[in-house]
């Protein structure tokens, strides 16, 4: 799955980047609550990506298993959604620059189009498995036809 590439590369330097200078810029009591607020989250944030990355290097084609996956990208957007509404909320007192607010509300958006693929493909998945537990789709009881067609 290409989520690996599109969760690491351009959006989490553009938000840290623009994130980390705008909370330099900012006074010294705003700023360590603000970097307070902002690491902390995005802490989360980078932990439920590498977790992710983990999931993809231990598997046999590097790329993520929707099942697994699922929950795992809903609570990134859980993070993201919530770094977003403190962004959008502080944006004045923290002096968070529009393009930052916009980078992570982006992201956000992102990860939850993937969270929606994935977890419609594991639902989809546990519904095969489900299937092939009980006979392969047929109705519990009934059985197939004998003797000549």
């Amino acid at each position: 799955m290409k989520a690996i590439n599109l969760l690491r590369g351009a959006r989490k330097a553009a938000v840290l980047g623009a994130l980390a200078f705008c909370l330099a810029a900012a006074g010294a009591a705003r700023a360590a609550d603000c970097n307070a607020d902002v690491g902390g989250l995005t802490k989360k944030r980078q932990d439920i990506i590498d977790s992710l990355n983990n999931l993809a290097k231990g598997s046999k084609n590097h790329q993520l298993d929707p099942v697994q996956a699922c929950p795992k990208l809903k609570a990134l957007v859980g993070v993201e959604h919530e770094l977003a509404a403190y962004l959008v909320k502080n944006k004045d007192w923290c002096n968070i620059p529009e393009d930052a607010v916009a980078n992570i509300t982006a992201s956000a958006e992102k990860s939850n189009s993937v969270a929606g693929q994935a977890c419609k493909i594991a639902a989809q998945m546990k519904k095969a498995q489900d299937q092939q537990a009980t006979g392969g789709g047929l109705p519990q009881g009934q059985k197939l036809p004998t003797g000549p067609l």
